[in-house]
């Protein structure tokens, strides 16, 4: 295995704007196919029926691809500027996740795997594939495996030095590259991830169970959203921080020098009441670019609805309301009947403050 080219390898990837990058053998995480087939097993996948089809594909990077040799893992920080819990009291508020604030990070990180991949074919030869999440392939425990941190109780990859805030980019090679040192699991006696989420998903340390997971249940979810859940919900709409911005490591953590993930003004801190509002047409226009239109607006305004339920009742919630309860999609109608029917108890919502008071 050569060195030197692992070295290169690195220096154009921090040269190309990636913020951590490290190799390992493709054969480096045997383990990783028994404890997907216990996370499929145990149904934590939910609705994600895709990882269940693709599991073999997803066990192994050779069963994947069989002439890989090598992985490199890529990571690129999107460390938020801002404590990403601030808003979350504040009832007229909608709360997004600060990955989904900026660009579309697909977008950008497999651009910058594409002009990696490029130089390295050219450069040193061999075949390659480069891969961000929409493929079968597992990043965090390969990130792990190469050296970009540990997977933390949380179940994502933690970073000594960007905490618990990377996207993941993976490029597998027919080059037999030297491989780096993995780091240290460093979560020790700590539990705040564990404690913070909202929804108790987390069955026991670095196991998740999706479905009861905010991110699932407001991005991945089609159906309406379990009443079970729709308190602790709360005012997020797309995605939920808490478990990764609870994590002490991130006080090391520096804000994102990516441009394109830096948050949008209008996404900071969007009225529930103006998002509600949006049809279709308004909905794609004003998320061009965002992984959030991915989604649809249907989904995305149950995911409003259900904020407004928990929210302080107001005449101007209340209207959101009342003009999506004949909606043309029945989870919204759904959301909007729940949603008018929570703000018209009488107990008050402690739990969240309005700026309307």
């Amino acid at each position: 295995m050569n060195s030197l080219i692992s070295d290169s390898i690195k220096a154009k990837a921090h040269a190309l704007g990636f913020d951590a990058v490290g190799l390992c053998n493709a054969d480096a995480c045997p383990e990783t196919k028994a404890r997907l087939n216990e996370f499929l097993t145990r149904g934590y996948h939910g609705d994600m029926i895709w990882m269940m089809t693709r599991e073999k594909e997803r066990s192994a990077p050779k069963a994947l691809w069989p002439e890989v040799r090598s992985v490199i893992a890529l990571g690129l920080s999107y460390a938020p500027q801002d404590d990403p819990l601030r808003h979350h009291k504040q009832s007229d508020i909608g709360v997004i996740s600060v990955y989904a604030q900026g660009k579309d990070y697909h977008d950008v990180v497999k651009k910058k795997l594409k002009t990696l991949g490029g130089w390295l074919a050219t450069t040193h030869g061999g075949a390659l594939k480069v891969f961000v999440d929409t493929a079968p392939v597992m990043e965090k425990p390969l990130a792990e495996a190469a050296g970009l941190g540990w997977q933390g109780k949380h179940t994502n990859i933690v970073s000594r030095v960007h905490g618990s805030w990377l996207f993941l980019g993976a490029i597998y090679t027919t080059l037999e590259l030297a491989p780096s040192t993995p780091h240290k699991n460093r979560c020790g006696s700590c539990i705040s991830c564990q404690t913070a989420c909202p929804t108790n998903a987390f069955p026991a340390p670095y196991q998740l169970d999706a479905r009861r997971c905010i991110s699932y249940l407001t991005i991945e979810h089609k159906g309406p959203i379990p009443l079970e859940f729709r308190k602790a919900i709360g005012n997020r709409i797309y995605g939920c921080d808490d478990c990764l911005a609870v994590c002490p490591w991130n006080k090391f953590a520096a804000a994102s020098n990516e441009s394109a993930f830096h948050a949008r003004e209008a996404l900071q801190a969007p009225l529930l009441a103006q998002l509600a509002a949006l049809d279709d047409a308004g909905f794609r226009a004003f998320f061009a670019g965002s992984p959030i239109k991915r989604i649809g607006r249907n989904r995305f305004i149950r995911n409003v609805l259900t904020a407004l339920g928990n929210g302080v009742a107001s005449e101007t919630a209340m209207q959101a309301c009342r003009k999506l309860i004949n909606d043309e999609d029945d989870v919204v109608r759904e959301a909007a009947a729940w949603a008018a029917l929570e703000l018209t108890k009488p107990q008050p919502k402690a739990h969240l403050v309005s700026k309307q008071l």
